[in-house]
């Protein structure tokens, strides 16, 4: 094993030197040029913002403020003491006041807004997950077309060269008086369309190979080679589900428990310090008509029963939400189970039809020989000849397809399910 992944970076530099290229190649640089791949560190970043954030609330806290007011009465002795003068309190009053507050203990409010945040990131993480691994199947539509058309060009190419051959034979017939003009020109008609054919084959296959260079962010000439993936058999029993979209479902199931938890800090009391300096006019000795600076210390106790009002329903909410979620998971296996038996079957028929390939193509071949001669004999038409040629060169498409076809549906297995 060792050995093997000691030579694995040789052969990917060996494919792409010699203007190679895999799948694997295509997926992963796929997965690095998609511009939806730099969320990740986007949401990174905005959780460890939200983290440090929630971290502050153990810092002490400041608050200035300031008022002036008038008052249309104040404070007075009903009574006067002989010899004592005491100022009555002024109409208009001010206080500038700086407080501090340190929080001593929140029940643990800040310490569950912190969970809560992870575990809301997580939720957005692997749902990116699941966007990225959608674009895998974008990649293999167009990593699989554009081996079948290169497979079609190669068949076209047998194809030019039978015509090109019997163009040959023909024209020698046409010397020696055996075929006649008529016959010289079916088969260039054929070869003149087997040529055109070759050039939007062609062209098809260039803007298949552009749109993949897109996609991985790689320049791919016209002239590269895919590398067929190789046959791992598709495994025609029950697979094991291992999509992106089931981490995904957990990290919602995760976030709702962590809400549900916070719930009950929500109806905890909260403990502190604080203390307040000012000055103003009155200070705190009321009768004493000066402004004068001031300051009070203490703790303080606050503790909200209203959430309690609520409790029952939002926990009966949170309950229902993971029950859409477990709801949700159980339809997406559903029907992702149904999918892999539909592919199971795609690729049983695909492998027994074929079997008959090369009995076919082994069998039209011979049947094209034999017009061949019987053309040379004059006791068959050239026509009847191309026709002969024509369903010789489909039979061998036919197996080009079938087998791009059913690594597509292998691959679609392992798509659906992950492995």
């Amino acid at each position: 094993m060792k050995r093997i992944l000691f030579f694995l970076p040789y052969f990917l530099f060996v494919y792409e030197v010699y203007g190679q290229i895999t799948l694997e190649h295509c997926l992963r640089k796929a997965q690095e040029n998609y511009p939806l791949m730099q969320q990740y560190d986007l949401i990174q970043q905005a959780k460890e913002y939200n983290l440090d954030n929630a971290s502050k609330g153990y810092l002490p806290q400041f608050a200035l403020s300031a008022k002036a007011s008038y008052q249309s009465e104040v404070t007075e002795f009903p009574v006067t003491i002989p010899g004592v003068n005491i100022k009555a309190l002024p109409k208009e009053q001010y206080q500038v006041m700086l407080e501090l507050r340190q929080n001593l203990w929140d029940g643990g409010e800040i310490r569950k807004a912190k969970t809560g945040m992870k575990a809301a990131s997580e939720v957005d993480r692997e749902r990116l997950a699941v966007d990225m691994y959608t674009l895998n199947e974008r990649v293999d539509q167009l990593y699989f077309g554009t081996l079948l058309l290169g497979e079609q060009l190669n068949q076209n190419q047998l194809l030019q060269d039978d015509l090109e051959r019997n163009l040959k034979q023909i024209a020698a017939y046409v010397t020696n008086g055996v075929a006649n003009q008529s016959d010289l020109d079916a088969v260039q008609v054929n070869l003149l369309d087997a040529r055109q054919r070759r050039i939007e084959l062609t062209a098809t296959r260039v803007a298949y190979l552009q749109m993949l260079s897109l996609m991985i962010g790689e320049e791919l000439s016209p002239d590269v080679t895919l590398i067929k993936p190789l046959d791992t058999g598709g495994r025609l029993n029950e697979q094991q589900i291992l999509r992106p979209e089931l981490n995904w479902f957990a990290a919602q199931e995760r976030r709702l428990q962590v809400q549900k938890e916070a719930l009950v800090v929500r109806s905890l009391p909260h403990l502190g310090l604080f203390i307040q300096g000012a000055y103003g006019n009155p200070g705190l000795n009321m009768l004493k008509n000066e402004s004068s600076p001031f300051y009070v210390a203490g703790v303080h106790l606050s503790w909200n029963f209203g959430s309690l009002y609520t409790l029952r329903n939002d926990k009966r909410l949170i309950e229902t939400n993971r029950l859409q979620v477990q709801n949700n998971q159980e339809v997406f296996l559903f029907n992702t189970q149904l999918q892999v038996t539909q592919q199971n079957n795609a690729i049983a028929s695909m492998r027994k039809q074929m079997q008959d390939d090369n009995e076919i193509i082994r069998l039209r071949t011979n049947i094209r020989q034999a017009a061949e001669v019987k053309v040379a004999n004059g006791t068959l038409t050239v026509t009847e000849m191309l026709r002969e040629i024509t369903a010789e060169n489909m039979a061998r498409q036919t197996k080009a397809l079938h087998e791009i076809q059913l690594l597509m549906n292998i691959r679609k297995l392992n798509y659906i399910t992950n492995h």
